[in-house]
């Protein structure tokens, strides 16, 4: 309540804390003048690319995400939901040296889980507002970050199939977790061997670059009274289109020739792979740096597991 005072002048009247979506906290805010707000906060060690990476780095990168979409919006591309700017005109407060804190306005209408689109016609929907973000002009981008191809945590996975990768009983889940990237250590290894294989190949060639958001599965769209929304741009990123593009296709095809019909740009199968790998990557390496931290065994600790070993474990085979 502090940090909204101070950043954004909100007298406070009630806060419900919103446990939905993966990776930040969020609240349901209302203020004295009537108004209602989402807030969320961010802990920027998750943030961060690396466990050598200062906390200034991970809360950088998250400021030039949230400015990009402040910055398309600010072009004409309504169906972006950015934050509110501060006093400062900055798209988020840094709290406690830990912590990102945005505000957004409240968007009422229909959510979705992040898995399955519900209809062809919502497909098509994220397409269209997919096309309008790669085809923004300049001024959409001119606060964000390039992609570099990184692998998030790359280093911490690495340590974790080591020879000496073990690391302290820092919670339930740190020797299971070196034990099973142990048992994996050949299929992960040579699946971040292919991955590099297809930076260098990205990088030889060279590649188209446009604003992407980086996540636009079903979760992190809305069906409002005014249309489709676009929310939770916090990976937002100049890179080549097929970042946004590799997990949107059904299979056949239809959604990757209709992005080329509508931009001139046919996908690269190799960049559609590139990404592909990389969400699995992460994935892993992730969770492998969130159990090699001191950590309970809460819930979210035991989703967190089920997912990891399950997508290792679908790698590996």
């Amino acid at each position: 309540m502090a940090a909204l005072d101070r950043g954004w002048g909100m007298t406070i009247t009630s806060m419900e804390y919103r446990a939905v979506g993966w990776g930040s906290h969020h609240w349901e805010v209302a203020d004295a003048a009537g108004s209602r707000w989402f807030v969320t906060v961010d802990e920027l060690e998750n943030k961060r690319l690396s466990a050598s990476e200062p906390l200034a780095a991970g809360f950088a990168r998250l400021r030039a995400a949230l400015a990009a979409a402040m910055d398309l919006r600010a072009c004409g591309r309504t169906f972006v939901v950015a934050p509110v700017p501060t006093r400062d005109g900055e798209p988020l407060a840094r709290v406690n040296g830990r912590f990102g804190v945005a505000v957004y306005p409240f968007v009422a209408g229909q959510s979705f889980d992040w898995e399955e689109f519900s209809s062809p016609a919502h497909r098509l929907s994220v397409l269209g507002l997919l096309v309008d973000t790669h085809t923004a002009p300049p001024a959409a981008s001119q606060r964000a970050l390039a992609d570099d191809f990184t692998v998030p945590c790359r280093d911490e996975l690495e340590a974790a199939y080591a020879p000496a990768g073990d690391v302290a009983d820092c919670g339930p889940y740190a020797r299971p977790v070196s034990l099973l990237v142990r048992q994996y250590a050949a299929p992960i290894q040579r699946l971040l061997a292919r991955y590099d294989a297809l930076v260098l190949e990205a990088r030889v060639q060279g590649t188209r670059r446009v604003l992407t958001h980086g996540e636009p599965h079903p979760g992190n769209t809305m069906l409002t009274a005014g249309g489709w929304m676009l929310i939770d741009w916090d990976t937002a990123l100049v890179a080549p289109p097929e970042r946004d593009l590799w997990d949107l296709d059904p299979g056949d095809g239809s959604i990757l020739d209709a992005y080329a019909n509508a931009t001139g740009t046919s996908p690269r199968p190799s960049l559609l792979d590139l990404y592909r790998l990389r969400w699995d990557l992460a994935d892993i390496a992730v969770d492998v740096s969130r159990f090699r931290r001191p950590h309970a065994g809460n819930i979210d600790d035991d989703k967190s597991w089920e997912l990891l070993s399950s997508l290792i474990k679908r790698v590996g085979g």
